[in-house]
């Protein structure tokens, strides 16, 4: 079933159970279906056609929700747009997405509005005028009526309101989502899925995260969110823009109200500290108690785990791996993930829709959940990806031993900085992270760990000393494998790097931080 078929499905099915709620709103299955065929029908009679992208830059919300489903019912695609990637990355996506439509919020017109935009610029908001970035475009626009919106846009409150009419079948093999990962500004890596390879996965994670009607659950991820809806079970939305890794006292309260949450590991490790903190002062009652865990974005390892289970011992711990081309690649049980044993980070078993095998120690995948193409290759069509994991096999059973030659050595233990070093970058306040192995006398790898701080300016030289090194050292622990503690932490203003693709330059940041160990001038791997 492709994922529009399912959603439609599940909101004829479970009609009078509460669907999504967003702060004192609340949607119905039956009024969430009704509300996506009207939209729909207005976008229809507006003349959206099969094959139309939407350039999309609504913050996740119920309107949002309603109006992504809407396009994909009209036969539109979706195409998600990061205002902060830079003017000449955000320009060579867009030429290369050649979006028809845009959908914003009227806010953000406003404020990137000509005659707003010194003002947003002194409060460090710096967005592009968004009228202008695509001038040929028609304009969806959400939120409450505000100046500054394009004069003929369309605006969701009134689409909501259009008479129902039978549209034409959606073909699940129709494009639906572009999703915006690498790349460089010559030529922008965009995964571009179907309605079925959609479909595929998002019926993999309703199962493997165990997903049933009436589970209330929270989160702002829309690869979450609606296998919840495709299970029946209530999607609640976070606040706009609360980020609970760097407001874990603002996201705790959500959870009484929850049964089952989707966290990145920084934004979890935060705010179990917060809840250790709090019951050391006996200043807070305990938070309530959830069912369920879910956890990915990043690598999710035995220590945080152990902790979450120490705080929550009722709940299921699920950790979910994937990527832009296929997800989920797989789902791990949190217990069974502490007691893998051998080398590497156990991730899981691989999901039903998912062909995997190991071709030379690399991790490659195919299967129904696999994007159709990559947009700058079209029209070559993907047939399996890639995924530059090294990987063992263990019948269904997954473990990655990370990237290609990307391996510190320190004693016996071996490091896999690709198992960290999204961990790290997703801590707040940090822009970038590497981490890298300074060899010693004898050939072990002294590790160190650069982190990049948001706002920071380029020229900033290594500093250990720096509040966000400190922050993250004090962090580290608890969060990734003892074995794989840095022995320093630098802020620095840049991550070297090198080549067309930008990628880290690590002899040059060995180069940089060798001093700060004492082992300056050594010869590297």
């Amino acid at each position: 079933m492709s994922m529009l078929e399912a959603v439609l499905a599940a909101t004829r099915e479970h009609a009078a159970l509460p669907a999504l709620t967003s702060g004192s709103r609340t949607l119905a299955f039956g009024q969430l279906g009704e509300r996506i065929e009207r939209v729909a029908t207005g976008l229809a009679d507006a003349g959206m056609r099969s094959g139309d992208r939407v350039a999309f830059s609504v913050r996740p919300s119920i309107d949002a929700v309603v109006l992504a489903l809407a396009v994909c019912r009209a036969g539109g695609q979706i195409a998600f747009v990061d205002l902060g990637a830079g003017p000449e990355l955000l320009a060579a996506r867009l030429t290369l997405a050649r979006p028809r439509w845009t959908a914003a919020e009227s806010l953000l017109h406003l404020v990137s509005a000509p005659s707003l935009r010194r003002i947003a610029r002194s409060r460090g908001v710096d967005l592009p005028a968004y009228r202008e970035l695509l001038p040929g475009a028609r304009h969806i626009v959400t939120g409450r009526r505000l100046p500054a919106a394009p004069r003929g846009a369309l605006r969701l409150a009134r689409l909501a309101r259009t008479a129902p009419r039978s549209l034409p079948p959606a073909d699940p093999t129709a494009d639906a989502l572009l999703i915006f990962t690498s790349g460089t500004t010559g030529e922008p890596k965009t995964v571009l899925h179907t309605l079925a390879s959609l479909g595929a996965g998002l019926a993999d994670i309703r199962s493997g995260l165990g997903l049933e009607p009436g589970l209330r659950v929270l989160t702002d991820q829309l690869m979450i969110g609606l296998p919840a809806l495709i299970a029946g079970s209530h999607w609640t939305l976070p606040p706009t823009g609360l980020d609970p890794a760097a407001s874990p006292e603002r996201y705790l309260p959500l959870l009484e109200r929850a049964d089952a949450m989707f966290a990145s590991p920084a934004a979890l490790d935060a705010m179990l500290r917060l809840l250790d903190d709090r019951q050391a002062s006996s200043a807070q009652p305990a938070a309530a108690q959830l069912r369920l865990i879910a956890m990915g974005g990043a690598p999710v390892l035995p220590p945080l785990i152990e902790r979450a289970l120490t705080r929550f011992p009722d709940a299921r711990i699920r950790c979910v791996y994937g990527m832009s081309e296929i997800l989920p690649v797989a789902i791990a049980d949190g217990a069974e993930k502490l007691h893998a044993s051998g080398e590497g980070d156990f991730v899981g078993r691989v999901a039903s829709s998912v062909d995997a095998r190991i071709d030379d120690g690399e991790l490659v995948l195919a299967g129904p959940g696999l994007a159709r193409a990559y947009v700058h290759e079209l029209p070559r069509e993907l047939a399996e990806v890639r995924t530059g994991d090294l990987a063992r096999l263990d019948g269904d059973r997954l473990t990655l031993l990370g990237r290609k030659k990307d391996m510190l050595l320190r004693g016996t233990q071996n490091i896999y900085v690709g198992l960290y070093e999204p961990v790290i970058a997703s801590l707040p306040g940090v822009a970038d992270a590497a981490m890298v192995g300074v060899p010693d006398a004898i050939g072990d790898d002294r590790v160190v760990v650069a982190v990049v701080p948001e706002g920071a300016p380029e020229s900033l030289p290594a500093d250990p000393a720096h509040p966000l090194a400190r922050r993250v050292a004090a962090a580290l622990p608890g969060l990734i494998d003892h074995g794989a503690l840095p022995d320093l932490v630098v802020a620095i203003g840049a991550l070297p790097r090198r080549g067309r693709m930008r990628k880290p330059d690590r002899p040059a940041l060995v180069a940089l931080v060798a001093p700060l160990v004492g082992i300056a001038d050594r010869p590297t791997a």
